[in-house]
């Protein structure tokens, strides 16, 4: 019998110079097979962005090693409970960019990055009518849902946003730009980027959407629809009062759905929106090429 809740999902970051970033890698990924959790994790010369699964037992060992680290100390963990692993493999990799930006511009979140806004300060400003805020997401992260009245990024990527910026935000330069992203990690840059385009009033939800949503007087509040996470889970709910809403649109119908999936196609595997109904009839591919492509 499965204890409910046994295991844990780690969600967590740090930028810090990393030098050998790739032995730091080889090393780390020989002590989380020891350790037995599974996740993706990135080593780059800016620091670390993980996310992994194991049991109680584990993600304390996983926390306490990383606390006692010379490189990953004092690092924040973002904790949800569950009752299986959230991943089915373990990838420990080395990267040349922490978050893949390919910016003209050397960008150093610890030196230059917008003003850290709390889960209540943010609640705070998303209710004024004189700022902007923009989803530091892609576009399906947000048709899934997203903080009422943001901009959604017309981006399949995340190095698409500075060209997104000049074409899109040269108008709002006087304005108080509010941003944020699943854990935080990404506006650390997105706010640089920002700033170094010319933007001065410039702010990010410290800790992101997972934050917001734990916080216990905001409740999630203002988070419509489900936050896309990247793990088996797929989704998961923000907004914990009955003010919550279903935002996200069935790929094929267009009914309003919280459903997300991976195309059954192995060649295709794009993740998209299905409601009940569309999830049994196209039977889980998201399109009539994907099944015939399937049963070849």
């Amino acid at each position: 019998m499965i204890v409910e809740n046994q295991y844990r999902i780690l969600l967590y970051y740090k930028y810090v110079a990393v030098p050998d970033y790739e032995l730091v890698a080889s090393a780390h990924l020989d002590y989380c097979k020891q350790l037995g959790v599974k996740g993706r994790i990135l080593i780059a010369s800016q620091g670390i962005n993980g996310t992994l699964s194991g049991t109680i037992e584990q993600t304390d060992a996983y926390m306490a090693y990383m606390n006692a680290h010379p490189l990953f100390s004092n690092m924040v963990f973002k904790i949800d409970e569950t009752d299986r692993h959230a991943f089915k493999k373990l990838f420990v990799r080395p990267k040349k960019e922490l978050v893949t930006l390919r910016y003209e511009t050397p960008l150093d979140p610890n030196v230059n990055s917008g003003k850290r806004l709390s889960p209540q300060q943010f609640h705070e400003q998303l209710q004024r009518e004189d700022v902007v805020i923009i989803d530091g997401r892609n576009d399906y992260e947000y048709d899934l849902g997203h903080f009422r009245n943001a901009i959604r990024p017309d981006v399949k990527s995340f190095r698409d946003f500075p060209e997104w910026i000049r074409e899109n935000l040269q108008d709002a330069k006087d304005k108080t730009i509010l941003t944020y992203c699943t854990g935080g990690i990404r506006c650390e840059t997105l706010t640089g980027v920002l700033l170094n385009e010319g933007f001065t009033d410039v702010a990010q939800l410290d800790g992101g959407i997972v934050t917001y949503g734990k916080d216990p007087e905001v409740k999630g509040r203002l988070f419509d629809g489900k936050m896309y996470v990247f793990d088996e889970r797929l989704s998961v709910r923000v907004n914990q009062t009955d003010e919550h809403i279903t935002v996200g649109k069935c790929h094929h119908c267009g009914n309003l759905t919280d459903t997300m999936i991976n195309c059954k196609d192995d060649t295709c595997h794009d993740q998209h929106l299905v409601c009940d109904d569309c999830l049994e009839s196209h039977e889980q591919y998201c399109s009539e090429e994907c099944k015939v492509n399937d049963a070849v």
